[in-house]
């Protein structure tokens, strides 16, 4: 039998033999869908560590996130995958869910009735917006029916029909937050698609937040927005990892893949040192180096992936003694609008917010502020003790908090948020059909399905579960075993 690392005298393809190129979560999910399924998987990864964005580390000692910090607890995927990985008994709940606006000169509590920062009531946002900015979030009901036949921008759709003030202290904070982007550029139809159908529905954008309320209502959507885990999200991607490699899958560190072509029976997948073949190839990589490796065998999809563009972004993490942090504002953390001018976009409290933090590390008291966004890459340009002071200012100017820090460190994030600009849904349509027409390959990653995990989990899934509807694959056996 011929292992998934030999090239022997001719390539051949293995039957029930699926190749995974990337380690992220996304990835990480395909691989334990497949082994779940009996199918023999072999996982690439071209860096030493697995993970992609979520990664944990440590600071003076206090275990801590460096990337992706919580779980949208709204949908089911991210959950059930670490309960199926054995981590259900480390969910955490935040300790606090409240949090804050730093807008004009104070920090100010974040509002409640809004998705994403639009509101579905002038009131919700009183004392956040201006008079006239209440105002004129109320005119909105003496507008003509919103006519949505086609993708628009939520920025540039909200201002227009609640005005721009809206958008600048709310909607830019929060959702252009998400996805460290541009508002008045994110497709509405990618970024909150069930705001974009009730308001399309509707005719208002006001009574399209209500519906979206009411549903939410409807389905008990009552418990915590967000879940983290004790010892950080970061500590995900490994147990998936762990029960891959027990269902019999084989991960490889620090294996770049160079080329990827198509056969008859199969596809070859082009190593530095080695060929391997298999059945079938899920692809898991960010928009660029996807671009590269359809080049061969797709050059339409190709062309497409290589337009999707991404956003940069540094995590400033510091440490304070606890004793001296007296006086610092309640709740989990706070946003800060664009408009606002400051250097950092947002800040999480992380002792205050998980409890499992405060914790570990009882002296200290640990905080994280982020910076950039697509169109800032400059920020990203300043050497790391730059960063710090200036993170460490804004913080002293929105806290109050004076206290020196004991430990700081700076994660920087290149390209690593991809954006969803009006008209993304379509250009996912097209790479998806394109791709379609090599069978054996499936597409999939943030850049297509969602920057959240939950949404990374299941377009892994989901690119496993097309690769197994598709194609016969060994279920527990090697077909070719003896031939």
């Amino acid at each position: 039998m011929q292992s998934s690392q030999d090239t022997g005298t001719g390539p051949r393809t293995d039957p029930g033999h699926v190749v995974v190129i990337g380690g992220g979560i996304t990835g990480l999910a395909a691989a334990h869908r497949l082994v779940g399924a009996g199918v023999r998987v072999t996982l690439l990864e071209s860096t030493d560590r697995l993970g992609g964005k979520l990664l944990v580390g440590e600071i003076e000692g206090a275990p801590i996130d460096l990337g992706a910090e919580s779980l949208l607890a709204r949908r089911p995927e991210a959950i059930d995958l670490a309960r199926a990985v054995g981590l259900g008994d480390r969910l955490q709940a935040p300790a606090t869910a409240t949090a804050a606006l730093w807008t004009r000169d104070a920090l100010r509590p974040m509002p409640k009735g809004h998705v994403m920062g639009v509101p579905g009531t002038p009131e919700a946002l009183a004392g956040i917006l201006s008079p006239r900015g209440v105002a004129r979030i109320a005119e909105e009901r003496d507008l003509p029916a919103a006519e949505l036949d086609e993708d628009v921008a939520i920025g540039a759709f909200a201002a227009e029909r609640l005005g721009r003030e809206v958008v600048d202290r709310l909607v830019e904070p929060l959702l252009g937050g998400v996805y460290a982007g541009d508002a008045y550029r994110i497709s509405m139809q990618a970024a909150v698609p069930h705001l974009y159908a009730a308001a399309k529905k509707r005719g208002s954008l006001l009574a399209g937040v209500q519906e979206v309320q009411r549903r939410a209502r409807e389905q008990q959507q009552d418990g915590p927005v967000f879940l983290g885990i004790e010892g950080g999200v970061g500590t995900l991607p490994e147990a998936v990892a762990d029960a891959v490699r027990a269902g019999g899958g084989e991960i490889l560190h620090r294996t770049p893949v160079i080329a990827l072509n198509r056969r008859s029976d199969g596809w070859e997948v082009r190593l530095t040192d080695r060929t391997l073949t298999a059945d079938a190839v899920v692809l898991a990589v960010p928009a660029g180096p996807a671009a590269t490796l359809l080049a061969a065998e797709s050059p339409a999809a190709a062309a497409e992936v290589d337009r999707i563009e991404y956003a940069s972004m540094a995590l400033v993490t510091l440490a304070f003694p606890r004793s001296a942090m007296t006086g610092l504002p309640a709740g989990s953390g706070f946003l800060v609008p664009p408009i606002e001018g400051r250097t950092i976009k947002a800040s999480t409290l992380s002792t205050q917010k998980w409890q499992w933090v405060g914790d570990r590390s009882p002296e200290l008291f640990v905080l994280r502020a982020s910076i950039g966004r697509h169109g800032e890459e400059e920020q990203l340009q300043r050497e790391d003790a730059e960063l710090i002071d200036v993170a460490s200012g804004d913080l002293r100017q929105a806290t109050g908090v004076t206290a020196t820090a004991v430990a700081a460190t700076v994660t920087r994030w290149t390209r690593g948020l991809p954006q969803y600009p009006v008209g993304h849904p379509a250009r996912v349509a097209r790479i998806h059909r394109e791709v379609a027409k090599l069978p054996g390959l499936a597409l999939c990653g943030a850049a297509y399905d969602g920057v959240g995990i939950p949404a990374c989990i299941a377009g892994g899934q989901r690119a496993a579960d097309e690769i197994l509807a598709t194609h016969t694959l060994a279920r527990g056996t090697d077909r070719g075993a003896g031939q």
